[in-house]
């Protein structure tokens, strides 16, 4: 249906209220049938926030018929649970028809999935884990203010919720970058799986928005229309104290509001109505019990809504033309990806303009060496603090804004600490670069706290993150620039140390001005008939130090392969380095989830024999200088070297 309240208006008419209880009426009785019919989904928080979500639909600027339409207000549903609500409300303002909805909710294979996801129109971004939603809101109303449009951007969010240390880090950062088109929606119905809230984590809400510097606005009943209605005019007329600070309305309501033997009753938060129930629960809301003939329909319904999921299109960008580093060179790939992002922000940033590459840092920029991006483009640059988790959600989240958008720290914080983040990012088909430097034992004298070992593993399992692990300054310039113009969520990891220019047998660089990265892609750095070596990133200068010995002290020829592309792998030069009959994997990170473990599966997929060995960081590092602790691992030029004879005498 076509509805809309002027908000400008001091009071609601009675012909508008009567219209605004048919529709509660009917999004309530949506959400008693969807769930039920689908026997799982959580009725009790979409009954609580319903008041709050028609009201909002009712005076945000949208268009139904075209939901990515550019000058739409925002509303990010962050308790992604109560997606019967959410669906019931879009529904209602014609977003898609109500069968729709009805007869796939929760079934394999439809877009209305049991926690909301961009497949369905109208919703902005897949939630479902706690605590996420505020982040992404958060980057949508910076993308607003970077763009100079006047889009508000609202986040509909659990009192439980509140309970997420992310929640503070997102309103701390909405606060510093005076996001004022920001507003958050808190459903405070004072219950969660657990029961009262107060007692299974006692918070006070207002006071705490308020310590964070935002405009907070109470209402002691967040089902009177009136109210909610004030409210949002307050907020889109800025009559608030503080007009450059985000807003926080906080809504007293009721837990399953409208049926009376749900209301107030924890258990409904995730347990759906039997029959009998659903059935009282209809009759109450003033409905005829038609619960048997949509049981009947959805059963025979064999027909999926397509999903409307968008990929917005990458800003074109310049990427330049490549920093050579000379033969000899002594330099940290840190400053190579320095470099190479200033050199990129100097022809695509123009001051005045709305930039097109943005930086994200926690506290680690000089270290992670963006401090010279900072310093040329601050208005572009992003000091998150110590808050990884709401770093890696809203850069993700902005580079689905029409952003290149890079995010930089150690490792340990980059992948270690924000995992679930990156995994909702890659549910949302984000195209993030994240950066990290400081990456396994590398990180030296810091110790095993800061020595990031797990990371191949982790991102392995994310499906749509590349990884790349550059050998030297070279081929980190060129890496770097290619993630900048390329779509996706791109991966780059380095150390701390300075390490030498790689070059050919004839000292050239081999990643010389002729070069150009490939995914997918290993790089032949040596040739040899009696084995091979693969490795990459900090290891290759250790492994190419292990071919000389084994070329100078055994008369042994061994090629090495760099496989800084990791996914994709080269599996075709995987199988061709195997031929030899002895290949060896080196490298700085965990024995059983790196490149070790997956070269052994390309050999056991592809039914190859061969000798194999994998070297690697078998238990967490000391603190000590890098060359000690790879010496204590078995993983300088000498042990390596040692390794790969072993094998061919075998």
């Amino acid at each position: 249906m076509k509805f809309k309240l002027d908000i400008n208006k001091e009071t609601l008419t009675v012909e508008e209220k009567k219209s605004l209880e048919a529709m509660w009426r009917n999004c309530a009785r949506r959400i008693i049938l969807s769930t039920t019919l689908a026997g799982s989904g959580h009725p009790g928080g979409s009954l609580s926030s319903l008041h709050l979500l028609i009201m909002l639909y009712s005076v945000i600027r949208h268009k139904p018929a075209d939901p990515r339409w550019p000058k739409r207000d925002r509303v990010v549903i962050s308790m992604g649970h109560i997606s019967p609500a959410a669906y019931s409300v879009l529904s209602e303002f014609g977003y898609f028809s109500e069968e729709r909805f009805l007869l796939e909710f929760r079934k394999a294979g439809s877009p209305f999935a049991g926690h909301v996801e961009q497949g369905v129109p109208g919703i902005e971004w897949n939630t479902g884990n706690l605590g996420q939603g505020l982040s992404a809101a958060a980057a949508m109303a910076l993308a607003s203010k970077l763009k100079k449009q006047d889009n508000l951007v609202f986040c509909l969010m659990g009192d439980g919720e509140q309970q997420k240390g992310q929640v503070c880090e997102a309103r701390r950062f909405a606060f510093k970058y005076q996001l004022s088109n920001l507003i958050a929606i808190v459903d405070r119905n004072r219950l969660q799986i657990g029961g009262d809230t107060q007692e299974v984590m006692p918070q006070n809400l207002r006071a705490e928005y308020k310590a964070n510097g935002w405009n907070v606005i109470y209402l002691e009943d967040g089902h009177d229309v009136e109210d909610i209605f004030a409210a949002l005019r307050r907020v889109k007329n800025q009559e608030v104290e503080n007009p450059h600070a985000p807003t926080a309305i906080i809504a007293r309501t009721i837990m399953s509001k409208g049926v009376s033997f749900m209301e107030n009753r924890s258990k409904y938060h995730g347990q759906t109505l039997g029959l009998e129930e659903a059935q009282k629960a209809l009759g109450e809301l003033g409905f005829a019990d038609d619960l048997s003939l949509w049981m009947e329909k959805r059963k025979k319904n064999q027909i999926l809504s397509p999903s409307t999921h968008y990929t917005p299109p990458p800003p074109s960008i310049d990427s330049g033309a490549p920093i050579i580093y000379e033969a000899g060179k002594m330099t940290d790939n840190r400053s190579a990806y320095g470099a190479a992002l200033l050199d990129m922000a100097k022809t695509n940033n123009i001051r005045g303009r709305c930039p097109k590459i943005l930086g994200f840092s926690c506290d680690l920029e000089g270290s992670v060496k963006m401090d010279k991006f900072r310093d040329l483009c601050p208005e572009a640059f992003f000091e998150a603090g110590i808050q990884e988790h709401h770093t890696a959600s809203i850069a993700g989240a902005m580079s689905r804004e029409g952003f290149i958008s890079f995010f930089s720290t150690f490792g340990v914080f980059g992948v270690g600490e924000t995992y679930n983040q990156h995994r909702l990012n890659d549910i949302n088909e984000t195209s993030l670069k994240l950066v990290c430097t400081h990456l396994g034992l590398d990180v030296g004298e810091d110790g095993p706290t800061h020595q990031c070992i797990d990371y191949i593993g982790l991102l392995y399992n994310l499906f749509n993150f590349s990884i790349f692990l550059p050998a030297d300054p070279n081929q980190t310039d060129r890496i770097v620039r290619y993630v900048t113009a390329n779509p996706g969520n791109h991966f780059v990891g380095m150390g701390r140390s300075k390490i030498p220019v790689i070059t050919d047998k004839k000292g050239k660089p081999f990643f010389g001005p002729d070069y150009k990265f490939e995914p997918g892609k290993a790089d032949w750095l040596r040739r040899g008939k009696d084995g091979c070596i693969i490795s990459y990133g900090a290891m290759i200068p250790r492994a190419l130090a292990a071919t000389d010995i084994l070329q100078k002290k055994y008369g042994l020829s061994v090629s090495l392969l760099n496989m800084a592309s990791i996914k994709p792998l080269d599996r075709r030069s995987v199988i061709k380095a195997a031929q030899p009959g002895v290949l060896v994997t080196v490298e700085d990170h965990n024995i059983y989830t790196g490149l070790g473990k997956i070269v052994g599966d390309v050999l056991a997929e592809e039914g190859i024999k061969t000798h194999f060995a994998k070297l690697g960081v078998t238990g967490y590092g000391a603190s000590g200088v890098p060359d000690d602790l790879y010496r204590m691992q078995g993983l300088d030029p000498v042990s390596i070297a040692g390794t790969v004879k072993r094998l061919i005498k075998k």
